[in-house]
């Protein structure tokens, strides 16, 4: 079982609130891990990273690519999608597709596509963890 705490951080709707933050490592290009504190989030499909953390794994911007997405506020995000990307919880290595952001403007988001389909995942709010259980 993998356990997660949930970060402390000023907020808009209350002026304190404590987000779900996972601790993982992403596999640049030239194969170098790079950490990662993305939130965990149950409503997002795909993982999403922030302009330069993909600059950090060497990602490569190819306007051919380019697709928008949308969350919650209906306004788009350019994005390139990229496949088997290899991400590491703790002792786990596996590839996920992710979503490679071209502005900078977003956090980094912990998808589901991917991630929930290895492992059980169980938000505990009252006690400010989440646990990941490996089911594959």
């Amino acid at each position: 079982m993998i356990r997660f705490k949930y970060r402390k951080e000023s907020g808009k709707v209350e002026k304190v609130v404590f987000r779900p933050v996972a601790d993982i490592e992403l596999e640049s290009k030239d194969g170098e891990w790079i950490r990662c504190h993305p939130y965990i989030d149950s409503g997002a499909d795909v993982t999403l990273i922030p302009l330069s953390f993909g600059r950090l794994l060497g990602l490569e911007l190819d306007k051919d690519k380019i697709e928008e997405i949308y969350g919650v506020g209906k306004q788009g995000i350019p994005v390139i999608f990229y496949e088997d990307i290899k991400v590491k919880i703790e002792k786990f290595v596996f590839g996920i597709k992710i979503a490679w952001a071209l502005i900078e403007e977003i956090p980094p988001l912990l998808g589901r596509i991917g991630i929930f389909d290895h492992f059980h995942v169980n938000f505990k709010q009252d006690e400010k963890i989440i646990e990941f259980e490996w089911i594959k």
